[in-house]
């Protein structure tokens, strides 16, 4: 949990926070990974019904008069080490490797979603 959160308050390379921390860039990775999935597990979905839908966009009209919203989407590329497999994947548009991540969320600011890719 401590690695999860030190990465998620001050996102940096995994490296330096493994180095920090005195753990690898890929225990990193992996602790990051396995805490965000747990708290995505048990965090709200994205609306699918029409009920859900209709629920969610008056939530955001009452909570901040935004009609229609059901939703806010934010993303950000978090540094990493260019792996040896696969590294050219990761190289975002300023030619730098990164992690490109996405995340939603409804009125109550809770994730619906969330990628890391």
């Amino acid at each position: 949990m401590k690695i999860c959160l030190r990465y998620l308050g001050d996102p940096g390379y995994q490296q330096g926070i493994g180095q920090e921390l005195g753990v690898s860039q890929a225990t990193v990775s992996r602790t990051v990974d396995r805490v965000v999935n747990s708290i995505v597990a048990q965090s709200n979905k994205f609306p699918t019904t029409n009920h859900e839908l209709m629920e969610a966009k008056r939530i955001w009209q009452s909570m901040y008069k935004f009609p229609t919203a059901i939703g806010v989407i934010d993303c950000t590329h978090i540094g990493i080490q260019k792996t040896n497999r696969h590294g050219d994947e990761y190289i975002n548009r300023k030619g730098k490797p990164t992690l490109n991540v996405q995340g939603t969320c409804d009125a109550r600011e809770m994730f619906t979603s969330v990628d890391v890719s």
